[in-house]
């Protein structure tokens, strides 16, 4: 064989060799990351069942100091949380020694202080369950159940943005009203034999009191962020605009996303992705009122996108808003972590995972089985998004890795 040959030859040999070697690699990678997304998965589940009972073991911290440490840049609570059973009993439990009208807002809600100093966001029952909320995907009260939900979805989903949330009945005569502020007893009255209020908020109206059974009022409460993480709140690129026959860019707009990568801090770093999730998320829950979101301050787009307010979920089991799901179909990128998760929650398994998690709450049952049967129908939705999308531009293109530096210049 002439030595021209003898050189292609091993030239190509090479090459075979190169392409064998990255293949096998990517192909090792790609197995050990779909190994931990199932053990972490397989975690998930073996820890769903939350136990609210008093009890701290190995420790002399309260409940509040516990749930303080765990916040850090990218989880409001860690995978591993043997406490989180005692710190939602605390929530459900512990004496209120102060209450006043909610922080500043468009629905009724009021804040509390529990023994221990810690705050937390009271929402009261306004539907029964089976009720149906008819109008835009955002229209009606809050759900303060769907606050309950939306906080164990956001566990299975492996996400561990959401405050905490459990659900409290608060006796609003012995309970809150010794312990309430002039502005919040101000908002008291009695409709027939039950205890009301109406609060204060931009929609709160005197018409419009929340009831409580007699003085029992259900609720939920959702833990306050530690205030040594001050919150910085950012306008949705893909928000609505709330007014008829105006519609916002990406309504319209095909090449939108492109557009929305060229500017901070999407630009660079997680944010994007976590719009995804989040978008994934609200598709999920129903929520089509995500027209801001939170972030920690001066995060310089590092921290996660904060899953806060999630009360306008869970109101019409039978509609389904697509265009909640636009950041994904118009940027078609999601996480392989959230993309294996789906994945592992399909064939019924989200609905029987969400009906686990939710057991144990005091107001339980926190959802009914239409609303249950709808996640399902939801996730399939999703995973034929993320289809249409592999089959236009590739795997490759549209699973990015979680732990890359996701640049889009």
């Amino acid at each position: 064989m002439k030595l021209k040959q003898r050189v292609v030859l091993l030239a190509i040999l090479l090459v075979i060799f190169i392409f064998t070697k990255v293949f096998l690699i990517d192909n090792l990678d790609t197995s050990a990351a779909q190994r931990e997304d199932q053990r972490a998965f397989q975690r998930m589940l073996a820890g769903l069942r939350v136990a609210l009972e008093p009890r701290l073991e190995h420790t002399l911290q309260s409940p509040w100091e516990i749930a303080a440490q765990w916040v850090v840049p990218r989880e409001v609570y860690p995978e591993d949380t043997p406490e989180l059973g005692a710190v939602m009993h605390a929530m459900s439990t512990k004496k209120i020694i102060k209450a006043d009208v909610g922080y500043k807002g468009t629905q009724l809600k009021a804040l509390l202080i529990l023994e221990g100093g810690q705050k937390v966001v009271f929402k009261p029952k306004r539907y029964a369950r089976d009720y149906i909320v008819e109008g835009e995907p955002y229209a009606g009260y809050d759900r303060h159940n769907a606050e309950v939900a939306a906080f164990h979805l956001d566990r299975i989903l492996g996400f561990r943005r959401a405050p905490l949330v459990v659900g409290r009945f608060v006796n609003l005569r012995t309970e809150i009203k010794p312990v309430a502020t002039e502005q919040l007893l101000g908002t008291f009255m009695t409709v027939g034999n039950n205890t009301c209020f109406y609060g204060k908020c931009y929609y709160c109206r005197e018409t419009e009191p929340a009831c409580a059974d007699g003085d029992i009022m259900e609720g939920s409460v959702t833990l306050w962020l530690p205030d040594v993480w001050p919150l910085q709140k950012h306008r949705h690129p893909w928000g609505r605009t709330y007014r008829e026959g105006k519609l916002a860019r990406w309504e319209y707009d095909e090449s939108y996303c492109d557009a929305v990568k060229k500017t901070s801090p999407y630009d660079s770093g997680p944010r994007l992705l976590d719009i995804i999730d989040t978008a994934i998320f609200d598709y999920l829950i129903g929520n089509a009122d995500r027209h801001h979101y939170e972030s920690f301050q001066d995060d310089e787009g590092a921290s996660m996108l904060i899953l806060l307010d999630n009360a306008k979920s869970f109101g019409n089991p039978a509609l389904d808003e697509r265009s909640i799901l636009a950041p994904l179909y118009q940027c078609c990128i999601i996480r392989v972590s959230t993309w294996n998760r789906l994945n592992y929650l399909k064939n019924g398994v989200l609905k029987s995972a969400l009906k686990t998690a939710m057991s144990h709450d005091p107001i339980s049952p926190v959802l009914s089985t239409p609303h249950l049967d709808a996640l399902d129908q939801r996730l399939l939705s999703i995973l034929a998004t993320v289809k249409q999308c592999t089959d236009q531009f590739g795997p490759d293109v549209v699973l990015v890795e979680d732990r890359m530096t996701l640049s889009h210049l």
